[in-house]
């Protein structure tokens, strides 16, 4: 289904990954793990046929599945429903059955006629590829990816980008692929449509590869792991649970350290004798033979797993500011005929934290960008009170400009820092030398996410507004995120599905969507978090 044979990827002159070999068959339900830039991202690029590999290849049989994280795929004009049913050839069948049957009523004799002939062809085919119990499986797994009528029936450039990813991951599901590549499929589910993908990904019989930072994923649906490690440029495979992974992979470090102690003390006596010997002419070959033999026994060493580094975070110190730097009255919002919320008013205090919640599709994205000033409401204002600073961060990262570099993106968000300053805080977010040249659009989500926050941390905002800024995250990241959250001396206001980031945020206040209700904040709400 997937076999991947000597396989390099370098970007530049960095080598992610070197010869590499396996397979995916059916019934191979890996995890692929490792640190955020690590190379995940790319691998599945790579194996999905998006990007070619520097050395190697990938064979691919049977249909495949890929969900990346930015997807951007599908005519923008097309239907979000046409989109998922085409995923079987179906979608396309529907709307022309659809046209024929408004062709049936016309009362011109030859033109109904035509169109009945057009509508027994098109049902023939409908019928032929699963017809309408197809098309009963295609809406019932919309209605667990929380995809309603509403959406269904917009077309691809109306949705969000949230959305667009659900359509993608339902269009996936719905399809004949034999083998899955699945890049944080979890992001922008709601907690019932998380617990339906893992029951769907346990019963799945053929082959998928997941990336995922929800550990109660990789817990309950896979049965191999693959860890990517970043240092030695090697993907390690484990053929057990997520469960036995975590056991044998500890042993495995141990035992790597354990015989590099060893080695390394044989190597060293035997290169301490070399060298008495090599003062004597009478036994240079002696000395050079132990010489060459502690070399040997060091090159044959596995390397120890070096530990992970991980960004150091800290929000900026906020600028100074009046007593409310933030206020909006009278917000409301809708797409066509469908009111997103009304009538929202917000006054965000210095120093105040409050959280947004509702469930998906009640506009809490949606207000966080007009507060940021990137969307406009339908009626009411934002009124920015004095010395307001405002530090967005967008969970889709419109904030990056993919087509600049690191370090371009990083200099444009801060009027006065130097390139050396910039260079120096990308630094404490892992990005360093020739890193700081790629262009943004080919940094994994991860490093999009490192990328954006680090852009917050030199722009001086004293009112943060953070849509998700724990997506994408591996656990370690996902602790800084959250330590400076709970130190941040500025405003927040945050949207998140992640009830850690809320409890670290310590929120006085909450703003219930679509209504705009507002309240006090209080522990009961903790249970709404992961349902928002």
């Amino acid at each position: 289904m997937l076999s991947v044979h000597d396989l390099e990827i370098r970007v530049g002159a960095r080598v992610l990954m070197d010869d590499v070999n396996f397979r995916v068959s059916a019934g191979d339900k890996i995890g692929l793990v490792g640190r955020n830039g690590a190379g995940k991202t790319t691998l599945t690029k790579v194996l999905a046929g998006e990007l070619q590999p520097s050395n190697g290849k990938v064979e691919r049989s049977g249909e495949l599945g890929y969900l990346p994280q930015d997807p951007r795929s599908g005519d923008p004009e097309e239907l979000a429903r046409t989109r998922i049913l085409n995923a079987r050839g179906l979608g396309s069948l529907v709307l022309g059955m659809q046209e024929a049957t408004m062709g049936m009523a016309s009362e011109d004799a030859a033109t109904s006629a035509a169109a009945m002939k057009k509508y027994g062809n098109l049902e023939e085919r409908f019928q032929m590829l699963g017809g309408y119990a197809a098309e009963a499986e295609a809406a019932s797994i919309a209605s667990n990816l929380n995809l309603p009528d509403r959406i269904l029936d917009q077309q691809l450039k109306t949705l969000s980008g949230g959305q667009r990813r659900r359509i993608e991951l339902a269009r996936i599901l719905f399809s004949d692929a034999r083998t899955m590549i699945l890049d944080e499929p979890t992001n922008h589910l709601d907690a019932d449509s998380v617990i339906w993908l893992r029951e769907f990904l346990k019963t799945y019989t053929g082959g998928f590869i997941v990336i995922t930072h929800d550990v109660e994923l990789v817990g309950e649906t896979v049965n191999k792991v693959f860890y990517l490690d970043g240092n030695r440029q090697v993907i390690d495979v484990y053929n057990m649970n997520w469960k036995n992974y975590q056991r044998q992979r500890a042993a495995d470090e141990e035992r790597r350290k354990k015989e590099r102690v060893n080695v390394e003390k044989k190597a060293t006596s035997l290169q301490l004798q070399a060298a008495k010997f090599g003062a004597k002419a009478s036994k240079a070959a002696s000395a050079h033979q132990m010489v060459a033999r502690a070399e040997k026994m060091l090159s044959g060493l596995d390397d120890v797993r070096a530990v992970d580094r991980v960004a150091k975070l800290r929000f900026p110190e906020p600028a100074p500011c009046g007593r409310t730097p933030l206020m909006a009255s009278n917000l409301s919002r809708s797409y066509g005929s469908l009111e997103i919320f009304t009538a929202v008013d917000l006054a965000i205090d210095r120093g105040s934290k409050v959280v947004i919640l509702g469930l998906n599709g009640a506009g809490k994205t949606t207000l966080l960008r007009i507060l940021a000033g990137v969307d406009s409401p339908d009626t009411g204002e934002v009124e920015p009170g004095h010395g307001l600073r405002i530090g967005y961060y967008a969970q889709e990262h419109e904030t990056l400009d993919v087509k600049r570099s690191v370090l371009e993106n990083m200099v444009s968000s801060s009027p006065h820092i130097t390139e050396t300053e910039a260079r120096r805080v990308l630094g404490s977010f892992l990005f360093t030398g020739d890193d700081s040249h790629k262009p943004a659009g080919v940094l994994s989500g991860g490093e999009k996410t490192r990328l954006a926050l680090a852009m917050i941390v030199v722009s001086g905002a004293n009112v943060l507004l953070l849509d998700e800024p724990t997506n994408n995250l591996d656990p370690a990241s996902r602790a800084e995120i959250l330590d400076a959250l709970a130190h941040y001396a500025g405003a927040v206001v945050l949207v998140s599905h992640d009830e850690g980031a809320v409890q670290a945020l310590n929120p006085e206040r909450v703003l219930i969507l679509p209504d705009g209700v507002e309240d006090h904040w209080n522990k009961d709400y903790l249970e709404l978090i992961e349902l928002a």
